[in-house]
Formats: structure tokens, C-alpha cells, sequence
């Protein structure tokens, strides 16, 4: 399974709040709101959902290629996705534009509150599957992007045949809900947190049932408590793999998405795939940035029989 990932490249800027959020917000001022949160640490890193998505593959011994557009500041950017094996011939340069950027403040709670710019993100409708009709993917990842550039996917790949994930997560509070509809209708699956997947139905009208009817499968992930798989009329609680330590919480949903797909593709069973992305989500919280987590195959298994059993399955995730 050939895998193109579309969505964000971004530069995420990651701050650290000394406190709780909630101790500042006065719920009888929401409509004067005024906050300004002094945070103890920045620093920035390489992020957006196409490419976050798209290393966390890499790890695992996927090739994916990724489809999105960036800035003049991506060159370096570039260079080091290429030496991790991320195909990145798909990318388009927007001359005088900077790449997208991601600023986010966590609090001890891992509560964020946060703020994106487009930047050249902005000009992702310019990119088309209809250019590859000679080499087309066996799925593409339509993860939080542009929305016009989102409902082109879609219907690229309606036209084309061509499965796709659907993904949209930040950007629902951004899109029609005809075209969120239409997103779903047309998707072998979809992937979403809780509280994303609650605002889905909300925008949407439509319940579980009716979500689950068009889908082949849907992924739902619960923070700590986890994530449900929704696959060929059954239900799959995935639970977390304890991590080593806690250090920052951005990233993980699309690191959970990179161990999925990666197990997807091996033909691994629903569960093994789930408990895969559990363990590459895992490995992202215990570092600070999206693209920091560091492992061999082989350790990776080694930690996943740690956890889970897996009667050899993953015999086939050393040998590719």
C-alpha cells in the first residue's frame, strides 16, 4: 500500500505554562475575554500533520510520500525529512510565503490552548491527484489542511477511485458541513479525537450509525483512556502503553495515526494495529516536538511485547 499524506507542513512553536488554565478563565466572562499567559519555555520544531504523519511511518519502515505546500524556510526542513526516507518530490514552494506555523501553550494538565497561521498552507488547492493519474496512491491521508484544499481532495479522490483517510480534526470548526458531510460519505475511514468527533456530529446532524455506514472503518482516539476502533461491525478498545515519562502532549494523535497505518499496511488485525499506534503515540508524549522520537524497528517491537502479546504477528514488521 502506496501512501500519500496531505495536510500541514508547519513549524510548531511549543510553550510551557507553570499552571492551570482553568484557574484564569471566568466562565461569566467569556464574552470580554482577555488572557495573557507568561510561560517559563519556547522552542520551535517541525511539525504539521502531513509530515508529523508521514515520520512516524518512517519509523516503521514505510516510504510515504507527502503532498502539501511550505514556504521559502522549508529547504532545511526538506533535507532532513529526505534523510528520513520521506518523499517529499510532491512538495510545492510558495516563493515569498513563510511555512505554515503552529504556536501552542500547554499547562500542567496538558490543556492547550493554541493558534495556527497558514501561512503557504494557504495555497494547497493549487496541488492536484489529477496530475498523478499515472501514479496514483493505494490511499491518501487527507489530514487537517486548507479547507478548499481539503473538499478537492475529496472529490479527486471520489473521481479517481482512490481510498482515502478522512481526517479534517482542527479544521471542522472551519468547514462547511455540507463538505464535512461529503468528506465522510465518500472516506474508506475516518480518524478523530473525542471532542473532534463530538463537533463532527454536531456540524454534521449525523449520528454514529449513519457516520459508521459509509465508512469501511473509524478510529476514535480518548487521551489517556485510550482509542475504539469501529471495523466490519466490531468494536476494539486499544489501551495506552504506559509512558516513561510525560513531556509534551502535540503530535500524538498524528503519531498514532503513523503506527496504525504502518500496521494497516502489514495486514496486521485490528487490534495489533491499534496497539501499534498506541505505542507510536506513546513514544511522541515522551519527548517535547513532534518529530524527536527516536527507535529501531527491532526496539520497537522489543517494547511492544512488553505491553502486548502478539503470538509473532510482528515477526512481519521486522522483516520489512
Amino acid at each position: 500500500m502506496s501512501i500519500i499524506c496531505t495536510g500541514s507542513i508547519a513549524y510548531d512553536y511549543l510553550m510551557s505554562f507553570p499552571g492551570y488554565f482553568r484557574d484564569h478563565i471566568m466562565p461569566d466572562k467569556l464574552d470580554s475575554i482577555s488572557l495573557s499567559f507568561l510561560v517559563d519555555t519556547m522552542v520551535r520544531q517541525r511539525g504539521g500533520t502531513a509530515t508529523n504523519i508521514a515520520y512516524n511511518l518512517s519509523l516503521l519502515g514505510e516510504r510515504p510520500r507527502v503532498m502539501a505546500t511550505a514556504g521559502e524556510d522549508f529547504p532545511e526542513y526538506r533535507d532532513w525529512l529526505e534523510s528520513n526516507h520521506i518523499d517529499t518530490s510532491l512538495v510545492k514552494i510558495i516563493p515569498g510565503i513563510y511555512t505554515a506555523s503552529f504556536f501552542v501553550n500547554t499547562d500542567l494538565s496538558n490543556a492547550q490552548i493554541a493558534t495556527f497561521y497558514a501561512g503557504a498552507m494557504a495555497y494547497a488547492c493549487e496541488l492536484s491527484l489529477l496530475d498523478l493519474r499515472e501514479d496514483l496512491p493505494e490511499l491518501v491521508v487527507i489530514s487537517a489542511n486548507d479547507p478548499g484544499a481539503m473538499n478537492c481532495l475529496v472529490s479527486e479522490c471520489v473521481e479517481l477511485g482512490v481510498p482515502y483517510l478522512y481526517d479534517p480534526s482542527q479544521q471542522i470548526v472551519r468547514m462547511d458541513a455540507g463538505d464535512l458531510r461529503r468528506g465522510v460519505e465518500g472516506a474508506q475511514s475516518l480518524f478523530l479525537n473525542e471532542y473532534e468527533f463530538g463537533l463532527l456530529q454536531k456540524h454534521t446532524g449525523m449520528t454514529t450509525e449513519e457516520i459508521l455506514s459509509h465508512l469501511e472503518y473509524m478510529v476514535i482516539t480518548l487521551a489517556e483512556e485510550g482509542a475504539m476502533i469501529y471495523a466490519e461491525g466490531e468494536t476494539y478498545r486499544i489501551p495506552v502503553v504506559k509512558p516513561e515519562q510525560m513531556v509534551e502532549p502535540t503530535g500524538v494523535g498524528d503519531a498514532f495515526r503513523g503506527g496504525f497505518l504502518r500496521g494497516q499496511k502489514l495486514g496486521l488485525d485490528w487490534q495489533t494495529c491499534g496497539q501499534m499506534g498506541a505505542l507510536s503515540a506513546t513514544y511522541c508524549l515522551e519527548q517535547r516536538g513532534t518529530q524527536n522520537q527516536v527507535y529501531t524497528i527491532s526496539e520497537y517491537v522489543q517494547r511492544y511485547r512488553k505491553t502486548f502479546s502478539d503470538d509473532h504477528a510482528l515477526e512481519v514488521l521486522l522483516r520489512n
